[in-house]
């Protein structure tokens, strides 16, 4: 290849690689359809990336094949075939919508579970040939009829229900909702998911999170991460309960690492809403960080767990259970000046809400005996960021009556000790 000679207009204009399926966009440029798509979808731009001129996505056909230019690129590759240049091969004609509907129509409506699977199966195998199909099956109004497979093959387990056996993967449930997955879907199919049938398609989530096998609940807790980051807020503040427990359970169970982070990711979305906080603390939410906290060596999921313990501690009972677990101060100091700048101011706010509304005499001696006081101490001394600084500062000035003669504190901590005002 690199020995002849490539005509400049075979080359993607993104990529620079040889077109193995050109089309060409409203703006009259021709890409290479994974170049182009992935452009579009998966890195959500919405200009052409020669013209930058605006385009029209409403069109479900996407870019138009240019066969032309596919042919004259495949008698190239022959031609060349000495020079080791493979013939690229013809693209698979696009997927129709009129099939994807009867597709649809069979997974959704037929009475056979057989018909049902092989349905879904299909759908799935042309969802993953191309963004182009994933956007045509979206489109087709896929996202209602794969909802409803979810429902209606969940809706008649009850949460607090011990059934054995139940197993999503041996029926149309684990296909859809995988399919569902797989879409990558847009904005308005994940608030038509999140308000199906009233918030029916969430409480088949919060089901599947109890009963499913991994892979499903994975494929859960991923679609409701992306559902949460678009739903209203009047609707995710009226969340059931529990969802809550089973997110947390999900957590608990570390299920996969794409799972656990999906579900913090969910959960820091969801716990600032209305009574969110209280449910998720009910839920067990607190201990659970903080078990994980203390294995915990990778710096994003420290973080996202800091951001969400911190949020929980923003009320009494987040606080409570914090402080009521033997390890939950020692953990959030150990974490200080370990992780990140984030890290760090994540977890003086939490000590700083602690110090402010939780400080009974018998918290501030366990944060002088954990080494918590000390910690700050050091923060004022080293690059720990400005924020955490300042907070620390305060702490130290709130308890200074306690803390600043105790022997616990190092003497060369206590002399970065903060005057009181």
């Amino acid at each position: 290849m690199d020995e002849i000679e490539v005509p400049p207009f075979f080359l993607c204009p993104i990529s620079l690689e040889i077109m193995k399926d050109p089309v060409t966009i409203s703006t009259g440029i021709t890409y290479d359809r994974d170049s182009i798509e992935k452009w579009l979808f998966s890195e959500n731009n919405k200009t052409c990336p020669v013209t930058k001129q605006a385009l029209n996505l409403s069109d479900s056909t996407g870019p138009t094949p240019n066969h032309t230019l596919r042919r004259l690129i495949q008698a190239w590759c022959t031609i060349n075939s000495s020079h080791g240049v493979e013939r690229i091969p013809t693209p698979k004609p696009p997927v129709s919508k009129t099939a994807i509907k009867k597709l649809l129509i069979d997974a959704s409506h037929s009475d056979s579970p057989q018909l049902q699977i092989q349905s879904l199966g299909r759908l799935k195998s042309i969802a993953s040939e191309s963004e182009t199909n994933r956007r045509c099956i979206e489109s087709a109004g896929a996202v209602e009829c794969l909802a409803s497979v979810v429902t209606t093959r969940t809706n008649s387990l009850s949460l607090d229900d011990e059934i054995e056996g139940f197993d999503l993967k041996s029926g149309p449930a684990d296909e859809a909702l995988s399919i569902l997955f797989t879409l990558n879907l847009q904005e308005s199919g994940l608030k038509t998911l999140f308000s199906y049938q009233n918030g029916e398609f969430v409480l088949s989530l919060t089901r599947i999170m109890q009963k499913g096998l991994y892979e499903s609940r994975t494929y859960a807790v991923l679609l409701l991460k992306s559902m949460s980051e678009v739903a209203d807020s009047a609707k995710i503040a009226n969340l059931r309960g529990e969802l809550f427990v089973e997110l947390v359970q999900v957590l608990k169970d570390q299920v996969s690492l794409k799972a656990s982070k999906a579900t913090l990711k969910t959960l820091i979305q969801l716990v600032p809403f209305g009574r969110n906080r209280i449910k998720a603390v009910e839920a067990g939410a607190v201990p659970v960080l903080v078990e994980l906290l203390l294995d915990c060596k990778d710096r994003k999921p420290c973080e996202m767990m800091m951001v969400l313990l911190e949020i929980l501690c923003q009320c009494a009972d987040g606080r409570a259970e914090l402080l009521s677990h033997g390890a939950g101060l020692a953990i959030v100091s150990k974490k200080i000046l370990r992780v990140s700048t984030m890290a760090n101011d994540r977890a003086v706010r939490i000590l700083l809400s602690v110090s402010r509304f939780s400080a009974k005499p018998s918290v501030l001696q366990e944060m002088v005996q954990f080494g918590v006081v000390a910690k700050l101490c050091l923060v004022l001394q080293v690059d720990s960021g400005n924020k955490a600084k300042e907070k620390a500062r305060e702490i130290l000035k709130l308890h200074a009556r306690v803390w600043r003669n105790s022997p616990c504190i190092p003497s060369n901590l206590l002399a970065s000790y903060p005057t009181s005002e």
